[in-house]
């Protein structure tokens, strides 16, 4: 088992691996777990296989968080893995440290998450907690550290979202009327505005999905 064949795993699966890192007692992992790998989606391919699913079929809650569920759960049993899911009801692991810890996510100046490859639009599916030590690819540079004109701080139609943090209310409240960013309907203005987010290829049709889930949650 190796970081490229879990790699080839994942895109089978509609999946993809955003970084990983070796954890210490202090970050809250199963015991003897020696690497944890975080799980997003392959965009674009992701959408069109999640709408297909059984889970999106049956027309019952939460389609998404059903179908990583059972997805990585039935990966990790295949390969002797402990799954892992930023979803299910409090205590929530700490999914934003563990991103943080494989070097590919940083905070954004607008305090969202980063990544090197998803920019803003970077989401976690779950997570595999390995027994085995691998060696992990080197980690890329911080995407904010060679962005000049950060567009994610102007791109917000009502400044919702600022390096002093998220103003939840004023974000719902502005979709839920004039919409003047199409938010609603593509996806937080500030995420596409990102550079990395614009070449990420994340589906409109998802971004629409996530964002009615966040106005009626």
């Amino acid at each position: 088992m190796s970081y490229d064949t879990l790699s080839e795993a994942a895109e089978v699966r509609y999946l993809t691996i955003l970084g990983g890192f070796h954890p210490t007692e202090e970050d809250g992992v199963p015991e003897g777990t020696q690497t944890l790998l975080m799980l997003g989606p392959d965009e674009p391919r992701f959408w069109p296989a999640m709408t297909s699913s059984a889970e999106w079929q049956e027309g019952t809650p939460d389609p998404v968080d059903r179908w990583s569920e059972r997805v990585i759960t039935d990966w990790a049993e295949e390969i002797g893995a402990v799954p892992l899911f930023p979803f299910g009801g409090a205590p929530y692991l700490p999914f934003f440290s563990w991103a943080t810890r494989t070097g590919r996510v940083h905070a954004s100046p607008i305090l969202l998450l980063v990544h090197d490859h998803a920019g803003l639009f970077v989401s976690f599916r779950g997570a595999l907690a390995l027994p085995d030590r691998l060696a992990l690819p080197a980690r890329p540079p911080n995407p904010c550290d060679g962005c000049a004109e950060r567009p994610c701080l102007s791109s917000c139609p009502v400044d919702a979202l600022q390096p002093e943090g998220y103003d939840v209310p004023a974000c719902r409240t502005h979709i839920r009327g004039e919409d003047l960013g199409g938010c609603l309907g593509q996806g937080c203005a500030a995420r596409r505005a990102c550079p990395v987010s614009r070449r990420f290829g994340r589906l409109p049709a998802q971004s629409a999905y996530h964002m009615e889930r966040f106005l009626h949650p």
